[in-house]
């Protein structure tokens, strides 16, 4: 999936939530969705700014799936 997606300057940062939350989503059924796209737009937030904005997908991605599996540990815990 992340081969499709050409690494730019110009960042359509829905496409971050779309491409972040669809690969979430596909490998961890059991997590909410809303909360899944909820914790993506938070994590992209943050970041957006940054002054490098070509690793923002992966970057929002790796915070998003690193948040939720911290929540998800704390539940069955």
């Amino acid at each position: 999936m992340w081969h499709d997606v050409a690494v730019t300057t110009n960042i359509d940062r829905e496409e971050v939530i779309v491409q972040v939350s669809g690969k979430l989503e596909a490998s961890h059924p059991d997590w909410d969705a809303a909360e899944i796209e909820r914790v993506a737009r938070e994590e992209l937030a943050a970041i957006a700014d940054s002054p490098v904005q070509d690793f923002l997908l992966v970057l929002t991605e790796r915070a998003t799936r690193k948040r939720l599996k911290t929540r998800v540990d704390e539940r069955r815990a």
